[in-house]
């Protein structure tokens, strides 16, 4: 009896978890990507100009670090001949 009741029990289980299992949809197949087109001509001027202009920003920011260095050291200098006053 206890046997047969489990056996009961266990095909009860599996027939309600079979019934509220749902199909999961596929999913969607992706876009088909298309391949890059050739840079044109152009694009090549602008990144030539571009690193020019890396290049001149690296130039003005070497010598503003060089001015506020040149500052600071001036600084140093008027507070250590106040100090001393």
């Amino acid at each position: 009896m206890n046997k047969s009741l489990l056996l009961a029990s266990l095909f009860a289980a599996v027939a309600l978890t079979a019934c509220g299992k749902k199909e999961e949809a596929p999913a969607p197949a992706p876009a088909p990507v298309a391949a890059p087109a050739p840079a044109p001509a152009p694009v090549a001027e602008a990144a030539s100009e571009a690193a020019s202009a890396v290049g001149a920003a690296a130039d003005a920011a070497a010598s503003a670090v060089g001015a506020a260095a040149d500052a600071a050291a001036s600084a140093v200098g008027a507070a250590a001949s106040a100090v001393g006053k």
